[in-house]
């Protein structure tokens, strides 16, 4: 099921209203991001890179760890008014005309 991201929004705030009670604030909302993309962190450092996974890591699941950061990130940008659509959008075609050529001309990327 593929939702697109206003409808992924407006589940998530259904959600806060539902079983959250109401959204966290700003700044407490930005330390539990920071929290979550700490745990997608030692995942992939694990996984991915140099350090050894621990028993106690090998059953994290790195896509409900993504999805965790993506809900905060969510939560964020419902309460502080962001449309993930348009700014999505919009980020995208800022990197698209200031990258255009960029990464094709880095040497290290080849």
């Amino acid at each position: 099921m593929s939702l697109p991201m206003s409808e992924m929004q407006e589940q998530v705030d259904q959600w806060i209203k539902k079983h959250g009670v109401r959204y966290f604030n700003e700044l407490t909302n930005t330390a539990i991001l920071m929290e979550e993309v700490g745990e997608l962190a030692r995942v992939m450092s694990r996984r991915f890179g140099e350090q050894s996974e621990k028993e106690s890591d090998k059953d994290r699941d790195l896509a409900d760890e993504l999805t965790d950061v993506l809900f905060v990130l969510i939560c964020i940008a419902n309460q502080t008014g962001v449309d993930l659509t348009k700014a999505f959008q919009e980020n995208l075609n800022k990197k698209t005309q200031r990258d255009t050529t960029r990464h094709h001309k880095n040497e290290k990327l080849k």
